[in-house]
């Protein structure tokens, strides 16, 4: 079964995110680190929470993994430098969410 772990930037006044580092740095880290271990990876940067609304998010990033095993390692022997490298395109705290993908 497919695992989606998504990663969640909820947007906020005093939030600081650096797109570009994201797209230019911190997305080839991920390839590089666990391009062995994932199948896809997907970012979207929030642009609206509808008409007129505000985003409710800065960015939303999912990566696929082909099960439950090849995340586990991700996270753990391959994902320090992954998660330090959080501090230098943003002062947000992202949320993560483990998922099943269904469709």
């Amino acid at each position: 079964m497919t695992i989606s772990l998504q990663v969640i930037y909820p947007a906020a006044d005093e939030a600081v995110f650096d797109f570009d580092y994201y797209v230019e740095t911190h997305l080839p880290l991920i390839e590089e680190h666990w391009g062995d271990l994932i199948e896809t990876v997907e970012a979207s940067r929030g642009l609206a929470g509808g008409p007129d609304v505000p985003p409710p998010y800065l960015l939303i990033a999912t990566i696929t993994f082909p099960d439950m095993d090849s995340l586990d390692k991700a996270m753990g022997e391959k994902g320090g430098e992954i998660i330090d490298d959080v501090a230098n395109f943003t002062n947000v705290r992202p949320q993560i969410l483990i998922g099943e993908v269904l469709m």
